[in-house]
């Protein structure tokens, strides 16, 4: 068609907005379709929601101008429909990649079984107003659970995640609300790993303070072991100088340790959903083998990684064996893992508490802070502090109905 084809054409056309909202059935968009077609309209852009049994339907399109729309007006004979039509803009919304932005309700009540607390409007505000003084428009909005927790995923066009991002987080302490917000696009819908710290993330203890209990030396080892959580001691001197206070430790009292292990809230409920969805599971732990191997049985877990003790006569000798699983080991594991499932490392997810996750979270697509420590959080893609590790799976844009919680 020549350059003259093209301006005669727009010009015999008008662009309008149809807007259609009302009781939901079966049947409104097939027959609003059908009359469209018969207009010969061209649809630029359709979008729909329904909320509770109320729907919710707007489209552009392109009609002749000499068209009668009063076939579209009356397109239904239900007199609770409600059809608005109007003069939109020819050009389409310019619309860049954006940003998601996750807002959860990370405050629980005392009594679980009173039901998670909800995202207030004020709340909802505030992240609004933040995202508009950043000139950002939100496109979208999704709930994407109620429980356990609430949470809302929006799209936000046109701000820059990295100023968005540092004002939201603000936002988030002040409200004690989590906000997380991480780039949107193909990487993140295409995530196909996740990798995990275990102590105090897949399970709710430090493995060695447990053993430190049957040693009696709990005190001593928690000490060390704050301090290299917060990054004030090198992990491997540190690990080395808690298992030498382990020495002489029959082998039972690993068992008797084991059987104290607890899962964090979720954690069954957020392997098996990643596992439906195709995901590849990994724990890279600082911890020991002797636990890992059974959480990877326990949990179905493709990949396990951990510390070794060394064992003798019955005992434990107060050594270890082989390279001790620290800060760096914890990101080139994650490499590995990927390459062995031939997965990109953008379509990679770590979680972690420690600062001996800080490699790990730093290489993989998409690092995920815990309950983490203050130097953990500050330095994750994003960051969540509800005691539910399921939780995460709202960051990752699953929703609540998508969930397989686990009938455990």
């Amino acid at each position: 068609m020549s350059r003259d084809g093209i301006v005669a054409r727009v010009a015999d056309t008008q662009t309008v907005l149809i807007k259609v909202h009302g009781p939901d059935r079966p049947g409104i968009t097939s027959s609003l379709m059908a009359a469209l077609d018969e207009l010969g309209a061209v649809i630029g852009d359709v979008e729909q929601v329904v909320v509770r049994g109320h729907l919710v339907l707007a489209l552009v399109v392109d009609v002749a101008a000499t068209a009668s729309l009063e076939r579209v007006r009356s397109f239904s004979d239900d007199p609770d429909l409600i059809v608005e039509i109007e003069p939109a803009h020819p050009s389409p919304t310019d619309r860049d990649a954006g940003v998601v932005v996750t807002v959860i309700a990370n405050s629980v009540p005392s009594d679980l079984r009173a039901g998670a607390r909800e995202l207030a409007p004020a709340d909802l505000a505030a992240v609004a107003e933040t995202i508009a003084a950043h000139n950002g428009n939100i496109d979208r909005i999704v709930r994407l659970s109620r429980y356990p927790v609430f949470s809302y995923e929006l799209v936000v066009l046109g701000a820059p995640i990295d100023e968005l991002r540092a004002d939201l987080m603000r936002l988030s302490r002040d409200r004690s609300i989590d906000i997380a917000i991480q780039p949107d696009g193909l990487g993140r819908r295409s995530q196909r790993l996740v990798v995990m710290d275990v102590d105090s993330t897949l399970i709710q203890h430090e493995v060695i303070e447990l053993l430190a209990d049957e040693a009696g030396c709990r005190p001593k080892v928690a000490e060390i072991t704050a301090r290299a959580m917060a990054g004030e001691l090198d992990f491997e001197q540190s690990l080395r100088a808690r298992v030498r206070l382990l020495a002489g430790l029959p082998i039972d009292a690993l068992q008797r340790a084991r059987d104290r292990v607890v899962p964090t809230p979720g954690a069954r409920t957020f392997i098996r959903t990643l596992r439906s969805m195709g995901f590849k599971v990994a724990i890279v732990s600082g911890g020991f083998t002797y636990f890992t191997d059974h959480l990877q049985q326990l949990f179905e877990i493709d990949h396990a990684f951990a510390n070794e003790l060394e064992i003798r006569d019955g005992h434990l000798t107060g050594e270890v064996v082989g390279d001790v699983v620290d800060r760096r080991r914890k990101a080139e594991l994650l490499r590995q893992v990927a390459s062995i499932e031939g997965i990109p490392l953008d379509q990679t997810v770590a979680v972690g508490d420690g600062a001996n996750d800080l490699d790990m979270l730093a290489t993989a697509g998409l690092g995920i802070a815990f309950n983490a420590k203050t130097v953990v959080a500050q330095a994750a893609d994003v960051a969540i502090s509800v005691p539910y590790l399921d939780a995460i799976l709202f960051l990752l844009g699953v929703r609540e109905i998508d969930v397989l919680i686990d009938p455990d």
